[in-house]
């Protein structure tokens, strides 16, 4: 409730406007929102359903349903105790999709959670591109660098050195510690509008230019999968830049679905901010970090300002763009990028522009 409310505040809109809701696959129901916050012109309502990819994916629910003429005026949202209730044991059975499939023949092995499977993909491209530890480490220690700029994140005041993240115990090989993003009690929204209700406001906007999104083969079942390291979100960033007429290069901010540290140098390579198997190389040479070629996440993303289902990451993209992001504001950002990873590689992207 306090986030709608705060974004409804942000953009200057009454709750009466409201007619439209996507709501995350886990957390409160739309119905909970209707009722909670007196919503009376709701007359759409959708759930998007790409795991940790739901929130950006749910960007072109509330696109599509502007534009067919459903609704005007979406809120998109996200809630959850990922911390002090809702942990990820807790949600193994309806985290992943097959869970036939998983409970039969891959638990009993050891493959339960999502940094046992997720691990996979790293240790492959370790093998395959002779990806690094320390590559891995650069991504941690830039995503808690960035978060000692944002007094809002979770970690803020707890700055991570390389040795430290070394030292970190392991958890699931090569995953550390370090490695794995946070787990968190809190929320997001953010506010869909039309053309026309933009126009009206006094608040300037930021431009959705393009979302997609994309799925993998064997989008259910990540040991099959050929090839091993192809993700949705290949597809999903193709589509959205030619949607956008934008290219990679285009970009000057990028907020990427860390749920490991793996995943961002995955997700770069897959986006086409850099080629296959040149990730690594690219976060060492300090690319990612606040002054570098593409920065990433200034505000600690999922690994240090909290998980919130990537929706901060929309979030920071929309004060980026806006240019309120204080202390870890980008120069100059007239272009961000959000990518969505969900269970087995499920993908999604938006790209989001400076009005005017």
């Amino acid at each position: 409730m306090e986030a709608a409310g705060r974004a409804l505040e942000d953009c200057g809109l009454s709750r009466d406007s409201i007619d439209g809701i996507v709501s995350y696959p886990t957390g409160p129901r739309a119905e909970e929102l209707i009722g909670t916050l007196d919503l009376r012109a709701v007359g759409f309502t959708a759930t998007s359903r790409l795991g940790g990819a739901s929130s950006v994916a749910g960007l072109q629910v509330a696109m599509a349903a502007i534009m067919s003429g459903a609704a005007t005026v979406v809120l998109c949202y996200f809630a959850r105790n990922g911390s002090s209730r809702s942990r990820i044991h807790d949600r193994i059975s309806t985290l992943l999709p097959a869970p036939h499939l998983r409970e039969g023949i891959e638990r009993p092995h050891g493959l339960s959670t999502p940094a046992q499977l997720y691990a996979l993909l790293c240790q492959r491209h370790m093998y395959e591109h002779g990806t690094t530890r320390e590559q891995l480490g650069q991504v941690a220690v830039t995503m808690r660098s960035h978060a000692q700029l944002n007094p809002g994140a979770q970690l803020y005041g707890r700055p991570l050195a390389m040795d430290d993240y070394l030292a970190s115990p392991a958890v699931s090989l090569p995953y550390l510690r370090a490695d794995c993003c946070l787990e968190t009690d809190g929320s997001c929204a953010v506010i869909v509008v039309s053309d026309e209700v933009a126009a009206r406001l006094d608040r300037e906007p930021v431009v959705l230019a393009a979302v997609a999104e994309g799925h993998p083969p064997s989008p259910d079942d990540l040991v099959s999968r050929n090839p091993f390291l192809e993700t949705g979100l290949r597809h999903a960033a193709s589509a959205a830049f030619d949607t956008a007429g934008l290219r990679p290069a285009d970009v000057d901010v990028a907020m990427i679905y860390d749920c490991f540290t793996f995943e961002v140098i995955h997700q770069l390579e897959e986006a086409g901010f850099c080629g296959l198997g040149d990730g690594g190389p690219f976060v060492e040479s300090g690319a990612i970090a606040l002054g570098g070629a593409l920065p990433v996440n200034p505000h600690g993303g999922l690994m240090a300002e909290g998980h919130l289902g990537g929706m901060n990451h929309v979030v920071e993209a929309v004060r980026q763009l806006r240019d309120e992001a204080g202390g870890r504001q980008v120069d100059s950002a007239q272009v961000a990028a959000v990518t969505g990873w969900g269970d087995l590689g499920d993908g999604a992207m938006a790209l989001l522009v400076r009005h005017g």
